[in-house]
């Protein structure tokens, strides 16, 4: 297996909020698709009902995802709880202690490799 991680968020959109979350979600697919090229995938799925947002994000290492999250806590993160509240993160892999512990007030579910490849 490789190191690359990958990880599941899960926020409740909160009521109202669906239109300012949909135009922020645009925003930083496109920060993370041009300025982060160690992000392999980055991907948002909402509910037909509007009410949960599912965030597939998989990344080379774990320094590719603290400097997607530097990036976010710079530029969104304020905007995004405002609109967002955390429900699950699911985090696949080996992440770094540092990444582990910036997880943790999300009470992230850690799940290492076990078996299975990436093609």
């Amino acid at each position: 297996m490789d190191n690359t991680i990958s990880y599941v968020f899960e926020v409740a959109i909160k009521q109202g909020q669906l239109e300012k979350f949909k135009a922020l979600m645009k925003e930083m697919v496109e920060a993370t698709r041009t300025n982060e090229p160690n992000t392999l995938s980055y991907e948002w799925f909402i509910s037909a009902d509007g009410s949960t947002c599912h965030t597939c994000e998989r990344y080379v290492d774990s320094a590719a995802i603290m400097t997607h999250m530097n990036t976010v806590r710079e530029k969104f993160s304020e905007r995004y709880f405002q609109a967002a509240e955390p429900r699950r993160l699911v985090v696949y892999g080996n992440p770094s202690e540092e990444i582990r512990t910036m997880f943790g007030p999300l009470n992230a579910f850690f799940l290492p490799p076990a078996a299975g490849f990436t093609r």
